[in-house]
């Protein structure tokens, strides 16, 4: 499919929810030398650090997938930190593996750097339209100025920089910590837990009203390694499956799929985010030819089982 078993390629956040998908879809295309530099070895917001990692592992190609995230709660506790963190891995990464002369930079960037009230579906020519969702906008501009940075150095050095922007993930291992947990598996964690309690409510912040697109961790790691291979371009490029679902009608599923049969209370008081999210993905349709292929409710199932197996191991 990619035809790079003797291609050297670095992963950052190889370890992670969306990295260990990625590593895995690299390995069954037969790719043999992958390096997935840990946070406790290298530490990647420094120059020394990203230079350390480059030097040990000599990559062809880098993704660049590490990054400091957290749902609506840990951005609004974190908004330096995460501007700092995201800001500075990436620039030195980027900036030392052109020295280091790679050939290929695979830039991860957010849905969150789209503005806070862009028209649905979210197009790539639209990131610039407007000022991000207040309680994610350091993170999001943080990720949008490595758009800048990458489009810069193609200009400027000649250097292959691509910029993906997945839409929400999820799916089999994703982090469950109510600290730092996206709103699936906040969710699901959620209702598991009121369930297996007997409790007779669950509390929800915001309203419901606010809508998501949300993208299987596997589909998002097959597009990812599609445009590593075949997309060499300076524009942003969508990676999602340009349906969206409201929250509402999220939380109903999760609660049919977990079995909770309690009240629903939602609580105005929290923010909703921004108010909409679904991407226009024709982009990475035409340009290198992804489509996500798993159904929605296919996925929750699989993430819900996980999730249920996964308690039952540490339990046992």
């Amino acid at each position: 499919m990619i035809g790079w078993p003797d291609r050297r390629v670095m992963v950052t956040g190889g370890g992670g929810f969306l990295g260990q998908a990625v590593v895995r879809r690299l390995e069954s295309a037969g790719v043999r030398q992958i390096f997935s530099p840990r946070s406790a070895d290298y530490d990647l917001r420094t120059a020394d650090g990203v230079r350390a990692a480059l030097g040990i592992s000599k990559p062809e190609i880098v993704i660049h997938l590490a990054a400091v995230v957290g749902g609506i709660g840990a951005n609004r506790e974190n908004p330096g930190r995460f501007f700092y963190e995201n800001a500075a891995m990436g620039i030195e990464l980027m900036e030392q593996s052109r020295r280091a002369g790679v050939e290929k930079f695979v830039q991860i960037g957010t849905v969150c750097s789209y503005p806070k009230f862009t028209p649905v579906p979210f197009k790539e020519d639209d990131l610039w339209s407007g000022y991000p969702e207040e309680t994610n906008a350091p993170y999001g501009l943080a990720k949008k100025m490595l758009l800048v940075q990458g489009q810069a150095y193609r200009e400027q050095y000649g250097f292959d920089v691509i910029h993906l922007i997945p839409v929400n993930l999820y799916g089999p291992g994703d982090n469950f910590d109510p600290a730092s947990s996206h709103v699936i598996p906040a969710l699901i964690k959620k209702c598991v837990e009121a369930r297996d309690s007997g409790a007779h409510h669950i509390d929800v912040w915001g309203t419901g009203s606010a809508s998501r697109e949300f993208l299987y961790v596997d589909d998002a790691a097959e597009g990812i390694v599609l445009a590593a291979a075949g997309y060499d371009g300076a524009e942003p490029v969508n990676l999602g499956v340009g349906r969206e679902i409201t929250i509402g009608a999220l939380v109903q599923m999760i609660v049919e799929l977990t079995r909770f049969d309690g009240e629903i209370r939602w609580d105005p008081s929290k923010p909703d985010g921004q108010p909409r999210r679904a991407l226009d993905t024709s982009r990475a349709r035409d340009r290198f030819g992804f489509a996500a292929t798993t159904e929605f409710r296919d996925g929750l199932v699989r993430t819900v089982e996980w999730y249920e197996r996964s308690r039952g191991e540490r339990g046992s």
